[in-house]
């Protein structure tokens, strides 16, 4: 018994201790199966048309995530070697999870569990369990995630950009001001 309990607090501290490392999404390259969720993307439509893209975990604030993809689009607008670049299309999607965590009992728990089943009137014959809660009576903790993900269409040009254009962006001016916005990944 000692030792089962000793085993649960090893889950419950090492739960707690990953759950506190998680933080945002890093400025960094989307990877698939990478460590970190989340990251930037581009792919090229013609010679001057992107399509760029940012994902963010469940920690990554929408404004985080629009600000990284504004970014990236100008890092990448200086690395094909233009000066500017003009959103043709953008958008931010929302994506909302919620999970219900029952505790750490279940059918693969520590050992016994109570449960008790009772009768209700207009009900019948139900069940309940500490862990696992009642799905009429809402006992299970819920947990709502949301993610970020910003995606724009960006067509780069050379030389200043064109005056009286109010979507264009001067890339070297963007990097400039968004820089110490922008977290990387720890090495």
């Amino acid at each position: 018994m000692r030792r089962a309990l000793l085993s649960l607090a090893a889950v419950v501290s090492l739960a707690a201790a990953l759950s506190a490392c998680e933080t945002a999404t890093p400025y960094q390259p989307l990877k698939a199966g990478g460590a970190e969720y989340g990251g930037y993307s581009e792919t090229r439509l013609d010679g001057d048309h992107y399509r760029v893209s940012f994902q963010g975990n469940g920690m990554t604030p929408r404004d985080t995530v629009e600000t990284y993809l504004l970014y990236h689009a100008a890092e990448l607008t200086l690395h094909e070697g233009y000066d500017w670049f003009e959103t043709v299309h953008q958008a931010t999607d929302k994506h909302v999870s919620t999970f219900a965590d029952p505790g750490l009992g279940g059918p693969y728990g520590f050992g016994w569990r109570p449960y008790w089943r009772f009768y209700g009137p207009g009900f019948g014959w139900r069940g309940w369990d500490p862990y696992w809660g009642d799905p009429f009576w809402g006992d299970a903790d819920l947990t709502t995630v949301e993610k970020y993900e910003a995606s724009a269409e960006i067509v780069l040009g050379h030389g200043p950009k064109p005056p009286g254009d109010k979507t264009a962006l001067d890339a070297h001016e963007v990097v400039a001001n968004l820089a110490s916005k922008i977290i990387r990944p720890r090495s």
